[in-house]
């Protein structure tokens, strides 16, 4: 059997959605950066360093040399946000469908995946994959629904959909990219914000509030962008923010709440395996907001605290002491 579909980045993510398109058998490619971990999964059927519950399909084959998923007419690109372009520089140019994974804004130049994309990759057709998804459980082989916006339409959607809808993966269509792209980064940084929240004690009426405060934020920046909100109303909006802004399943959940606690972010991101994209987009977002006069405390509050400019409590006592709105007025 040869692999149709390929895997590009062989995190948690990466190796999850691997696993599951395997679940029926099919034969995947999975490249992976490190040597080692290359061989561990072709070896041992493990990814010990970023997925230990798992153990994958015989069907999944690993590899370290991305010109082998050259011929491959999906690839799916899971590497974090800030390494993408290094990446698709590094792949070998052709006219395929590239389906986006990361979740997150550019680093120093401030564009969305696809643009990051368009420019490494022009001769392929794009998607953006995203929703309300831990790896572990994809792994697993729990139930798993995804937003899939194609740039091509429904005819790009026949190609792909059968390429990943798998019995407990299910994607459903949309052609509005930019509000698939909005949700997963703006998530993100909200994801931090309700850690906090939980590591500060603050309990669950407070996080419920900035959930829902978050979401217009969202709702805000990706308006401004260009996206509907019907999209940021969906899986990869409203569906994605739940999920991360609940569980310390969420590594950005996670450092928010190890920022509640007292650590510092340097503290807090030392030693991990695992990619906090939050932390990254946070002051990207932040700047674009400003200068777009996008009116987005929460997000800015994230920013500060991941600066050092600001303790947890000072971030608290800032968005508690707002001044008083209707709640649908922008700014509240």
């Amino acid at each position: 059997m040869t692999a149709s579909v390929g895997i590009v980045g062989a995190g948690a993510w990466g190796t999850a959605l691997a696993q599951a398109l395997a679940s029926d058998g099919s034969e995947v490619l999975l490249w992976a950066r490190e040597p080692e971990l290359v061989a561990e999964i072709n070896e041992s059927r493990t990814n010990s360093v970023f997925l230990p519950s798992a153990r994958l399909a015989d069907s999944v084959r690993a590899t370290g040399q991305l010109a082998e998923l050259a011929a491959l007419p999906v690839l799916l690109v899971v590497v974090p946000a800030q390494f993408l372009a290094s990446v698709l520089a590094d792949l070998p140019q052709g006219e395929r469908d590239l389906v986006l994974c990361a979740k997150g804004i550019e680093a120093g130049t401030g564009r969305p995946m696809t643009s990051v994309a368009a420019d490494a990759a022009p001769h392929a057709m794009l998607a953006v994959l995203s929703g309300p998804t831990f790896a572990h459980e994809v792994a697993a082989g729990l139930p798993t629904a995804v937003t899939l916006a194609c740039s091509g339409g429904e005819q790009q959607w026949d190609r792909l959909s059968p390429a990943i809808a798998r019995p407990a993966l299910r994607p459903y269509y949309s052609d509005d990219l930019i509000g698939a792209e909005v949700g997963g980064a703006v998530k993100n940084v909200l994801a931090i914000a309700c850690g906090v929240i939980e590591g500060l004690g603050l309990g669950q009426n407070a996080r419920a509030a900035l959930i829902a405060r978050g979401y217009a934020e969202m709702l805000r920046f990706g308006r401004a962008r260009g996206a509907r909100s019907e999209t940021l109303a969906g899986l990869c909006g409203l569906g994605d923010l739940v999920l991360t802004c609940s569980s310390t399943s969420s590594r950005n959940f996670s450092l928010g709440k190890a920022l509640g606690e007292g650590m510092s972010a340097s503290e807090a991101l030392a030693g991990k395996n695992s990619v906090a994209e939050g932390a990254a987009t946070a002051p990207v977002l932040a700047g674009i907001a400003q200068a777009e006069q996008i009116d987005m405390p929460i997000v800015a509050a994230v920013h500060r605290l991941l600066a050092g400019e600001v303790s947890a409590e000072q971030v608290a006592r800032d968005l508690l002491s707002r001044p008083l709105r209707a709640e649908q007025e922008p700014g509240a």
